[in-house]
């Protein structure tokens, strides 16, 4: 009786299992190199329930990162309520359509929604004051805010960011009255690598790189 199929079939199970495998390979590479923080979030710029310009808060009018954000030394950097906004807005542009959802939420108590522009993992522990009173500047992480009339994610805000940071702060530091001057330089772009190191060893800075320090 002739056969009906010629000896070389009997290899496709093999051939299409190893096609699979290759397949499979390529898409959890490709997967796992531009599922991350650096193409997922960098560039992500919601929509605010506000229009709020931190070029012109920040940048032209010069106020500082702490009105605002003024638990940033002692915990994390709580978003501001209504009352702070109001303090200055209760007189100017008291009575502006853009400001209705200020003035809202003034009036009844109600958290204004903003949408979260950064936002670390539960599985990770951050601490914003650690960092800004050691020298961080906001800029390090967030970019130059000051300019942005429209918060941004420009930092990946992944582990290797973090890492690279923790293991090299000599090139990131800033004096402490500078932390909060977005425009600053940092002390090793300022006065040299060998001045930053000084600073991070008279300061016993000493950033973890184990797990443990940021998973808990």
């Amino acid at each position: 009786m002739a056969k009906l199929f010629p000896r070389s079939v009997n290899k496709l199970p093999l051939q299409i299992t190893l096609y699979l495998c290759v397949v499979a390979g390529i898409a959890t590479a490709g997967v796992t190199y531009y599922m991350t923080p650096k193409y997922t979030r960098v560039g992500y710029a919601p929509i605010q329930p506000v229009p709020f310009s931190h070029a012109k808060h920040a940048g032209e009018l010069g106020l500082d990162c702490r009105y605002c954000h003024s638990t940033i030394e002692r915990a994390g950097a709580a978003v501001p309520t209504s009352q702070t906004c109001m303090n200055c807005h209760n007189q100017i542009k008291a009575t502006s359509p853009a400001l209705e959802a200020v003035r809202t939420s003034y009036q009844t108590g109600q958290a204004i929604p903003w949408v979260h522009v950064h936002v670390m993992p539960s599985f990770v522990y951050f601490d914003h004051s650690i960092h800004v009173n050691r020298g961080i500047s906001c800029v390090e992480c967030h970019g130059k805010v000051n300019e942005m009339d429209v918060v941004t994610q420009v930092k990946p805000m992944s582990m290797g960011f973090c890492l690279d940071c923790h293991r090299a702060p000599e090139e990131h530091v800033r004096e402490k009255a500078d932390v909060f001057n977005l425009d600053s330089p940092t002390i090793a772009a300022a006065h040299g690598i060998e001045a930053g190191l000084a600073f991070v060893h008279d300061w016993n800075i000493k950033p973890p790189v184990s797990c443990s320090g940021c998973h808990r």
